[in-house]
């Protein structure tokens, strides 16, 4: 069986991000077929422009298309700033707007602020499905670094079974639309 490809969205640009936290509990708590690509940088993205939105596009442009015309699945995760999503992951999703690759390609969202990122969660749904993505919900966690053990990873049982939960719909959903 041909692994499931996962292409990581984090919200998030810093080092001990606890949303990276989050899409890393997602990668390990994916079974055996599914790999989680957690290597796209949203911050070398260049502010979203349509006169930049041309070939050649900016290459970490490009970049960003390729990783998810190759990938079956997108995961989303995100902190809560002041009630809404980051700014870098709304310039990326920018940057996918009027891209053909992410279209129709279930997404995988999980949230988690100390707050419980409700707002971010539904603005990014909103977005998601409004670019013709089906929006598999993981959740708007209250969630913060201090729900991390020593080496900076999620380590709650419950949190880990229900992202295990979540990847199993992704799983489902990708192979409902192969068939």
């Amino acid at each position: 069986m041909t692994p499931l490809r996962v292409v990581a969205l984090v919200g998030s640009l810093r080092a001990t991000s606890s949303t990276a936290a989050l899409a890393r509990a997602v990668a390990r708590a994916a079974p055996g077929q599914v790999a989680v690509d957690l290597t796209v940088d949203l911050g070398a993205l260049p502010h979203f422009s349509p006169d930049l939105d041309m070939a050649p596009l900016p290459p970490a442009v490009a970049a960003l298309r390729a990783a998810i015309g190759d990938a079956d699945a997108l995961l989303v995760t995100s902190p809560e700033y002041a009630h809404g999503m980051p700014g870098t992951l709304k310039n990326a999703l920018d940057w996918l707007v009027s891209a053909t690759e992410p279209i129709g390609k279930p997404a995988l969202l999980v949230c988690g602020s100390p707050g419980g990122a409700a707002h971010a969660h539904a603005q990014l749904a909103e977005v998601l499905r409004t670019m013709g993505l089906p929006v598999i919900d993981g959740g708007a966690h209250v969630f913060s670094r201090a729900r991390l053990d020593a080496a900076g990873e999620v380590a709650d049982p419950v949190l880990l079974a229900h992202l295990a939960a979540a990847v199993a719909a992704v799983v489902a959903a990708v192979r409902a639309a192969a068939t």
